[in-house]
């Protein structure tokens, strides 16, 4: 009978991540995939990134994470989205070649130390004395481990639909798990069912490119991973064009032959990433949709076109696909589809994405009703920490909302839960000017350090580049300007203001590093990445300050940790409603507890009250 310290089942992205990690932190880990040529597929768009997405990706690299590696090996057109607004909401986004993201995906599992990969279908856990104790797999073996990451995708009773027809399955050409589904059960978890969509694929070379509009990427790629510096493979360009009237006729005279609106689907849809039939029904004022038909690869010549995911009978996604310029005579390679599928209420889970109804199991990715590669990798990541604590009985480790958009991910799943797919927004931080893509290396690489997660090669560089970037700002402190030399570069000042360093200066979204060589050319202006390092920082320096107390407050909030032996019935003066609220959502902090919907300043009062009367707790 084999051990491992973490047991990792499935090898979509929240899997791959997940045995990356434990696997680099030294644990023995197993990774239990159906088959191994499935490891690392991109089963919907070849795309990773976008608005919070990217952030995502950043952090997850800061952490010595591999999605931004494969991306930036994979990616063959880099666009930052944003790019003309500020760095805070900016998003690095690529499309990525599906046969090169797969293949450095398993190359680098393949080769990892201390990680063994299995193909084999898990079928059961051994749970002793409450407890995981084991996975068994469908042959009948059993692997023991105390720690097991569950991360299912949408093969949890999955059922895929087109048109009127439906069959289990956890993607195209893959059955669903229904035996880990039907365990699941037996723990009295809350569970929902969810559902996703994919377009149809399109033969580019029967596309009509020349009456489309085509979109290059951006000269200067914004890399993925801290690690790189260019692009390895070659890059193209993007066609966009628009559905019409004739489309939204066709597809609303056969709206009830569509899997969601005949009926046939249950599940909510992401309600960012619509279907056509979505957009339809919903912007019935809109003429067309915009729609990007973006390469699959470089080896390929499959279109993903962007915008128009259906689950309408094929022969009505021919008809409204040759509906739309550029695509009159176009073939479809592979039918779209929706997929439905079972997910846990995140609440179910501890920070720590431990399931709290059997220690030792995580979830990690779409089973806990997130959509998304990113959002499944960050996830992957926080799972696999946590099981390799557990596994060398050491404290959890969590992440906060103040330090990174993976803290306010987890904190919502877990705290609010999702009556939706959730997907990640720039908007749902609360610190969105701190938590940017450019300083994830600078908020979290010295916490992956620590983690036994960042290796010599990426801590060196980050070192380095601190080192760069704090001996520039020493220069530019000293560096003195007068209001006047300031205003006369055109920024926006009173000119008979007092002097400034140049350090200063750049806290002006319109004086730049330009503007400062032209006032002070002999001045040694540092390489294109630490100058724009230092500007961004200096742009929200101010704004950070003013969300000090802000930042202090969360802090000491998630500092005091509420124990889970606590009966919320039992606090007198607390209303019995929050009561049972505090109860169904367990809370593992007070800044939890306080986010807690219908939760009041009294209830606060009297819970922090509760806490600073037990024995040996002071709260303040």
């Amino acid at each position: 009978m084999k051990h491992f310290d973490v047991v990792i089942v499935g090898g979509g992205h929240a899997g791959s991540e997940a045995a990356w990690a434990a696997a680099n932190m030294g644990a023995k880990t197993a990774l239990v995939t159906l088959r191994r040529d499935t490891i690392g597929v991109m089963s919907c768009n070849p795309a990773i990134g976008g608005l919070g997405k990217g952030h995502l990706v950043r952090e997850i690299d800061a952490l010595g994470g591999i999605m931004g590696l494969a991306a930036d090996h994979a990616g063959i057109q880099f666009r930052l989205l944003n790019r003309t607004k500020g760095p805070a909401v900016q998003g690095p986004r690529a499309q990525s070649d599906r046969v090169l993201y797969r293949g450095y995906m398993q190359n680098a599992l393949g080769k990892c130390e201390n990680l063994s990969i299995i193909e084999a279908e898990a079928s059961d856990l051994t749970v002793e004395s409450g407890e995981i104790a084991g996975l068994q797999l469908a042959d009948g073996s059993e692997i023991r481990t105390r720690c097991v990451v569950l991360t299912t995708g949408t093969f949890l009773r999955g059922v895929i639909h087109v048109g009127d027809v439906s069959r289990p399955g956890g993607r195209i050409g893959d059955k669903a798990s229904v035996a880990m589904a039907e365990r699941l059960d037996s723990f009295g978890l809350p569970l929902g069912r969810l559902k996703t969509g994919t377009p149809p694929r399109l033969n580019g070379k029967t596309i009509n490119w020349d009456n489309l509009e085509s979109q290059p990427g951006d000269v200067e790629p914004a890399m993925f991973s801290f690690l790189s510096d260019a692009p390895t493979a070659r890059q193209i360009s993007c066609g966009i064009t628009h559905t019409n009237t004739q489309t939204h006729d066709i597809i609303r005279q056969n709206l009830a032959r569509s899997a969601m609106y005949g009926g046939h689907i249950d599940g909510v849809g992401p309600r960012y990433c619509p279907s056509i039939e979505d957009k339809v029904v919903r912007f019935a004022d809109k003429e067309s949709h915009q729609i990007f038909l973006e390469p699959e690869g470089l080896t390929t010549h499959t279109i993903y076109p962007n915008g128009i995911s259906t689950s309408l009978p094929e022969d009505v996604q021919i008809d409204y696909v040759r509906s739309i310029a550029g695509l009159e005579n176009v073939e479809i390679e592979q039918i779209g589809y929706a997929i439905e599928y079972d997910y846990v209420d995140p609440r179910a889970l501890r920070l720590s994405l431990e399931l709290k109804a059997c220690p030792g199991l995580f979830l990690a990715g779409q089973i806990n009703g997130t959509t998304g590669y990113e959002e499944a990798a960050a996830q992957g990541l926080v799972a696999a920490v946590n099981a390799v604590a557990r596994s060398r009985d050491t404290d959890p480790v969590s992440f906060s909302r103040r330090e990174s958009y993976i803290g306010v991910m987890i904190d919502d799943l877990t705290s609010r839960g999702v009556a939706e797919p959730y997907r990640m927004f720039t908007s749902r931080a609360e610190f969105r000017l701190l938590l940017r893509a450019d300083n994830a290396d600078q908020r979290l690489t010295k916490r992956g350090r620590d983690l036994g997660l960042v290796k010599d090669q990426r801590w060196e560089k980050f070192l380095n580049k601190m080192k760069a970037v704090d001996r520039s700002r020493a220069e530019l402190d000293a560096v003195q300007l007068t209001a006047r030399e300031i205003a006369g570069t055109g920024a926006n000042l009173n000119a008979d203001g007092p002097k400034r360093s140049a350090l200063e200066a750049l806290t002006l979204s319109d004086f730049g590093f330009d503007a400062l060589r032209d006032l002070r050319p002999n001045l040694e202006i540092p390489a294109p990445a630490i100058a724009q390092q230092i500007k961004n920082d200096a742009l929200y320096e101010n704004y950070i300050r003013r969300q000090e107390k802000d930042i202090a407050a969360l802090a000491k909030d998630e500092a005091i940790k509420i124990p889970q032996s606590t009966n919320f019935n039992e606090i007198g003066g607390l209303s019995a409603e929050l009561a049972q609220k505090l109860s169904a959502a367990a809370p593992e902090t007070v800044a939890q507890a306080r986010r807690i919907d219908g939760m009041t300043p009294a209830g606060m009062l009297v819970l922090v009250g509760h806490l600073n009367r037990q024995p040996g707790k002071k709260t303040g």
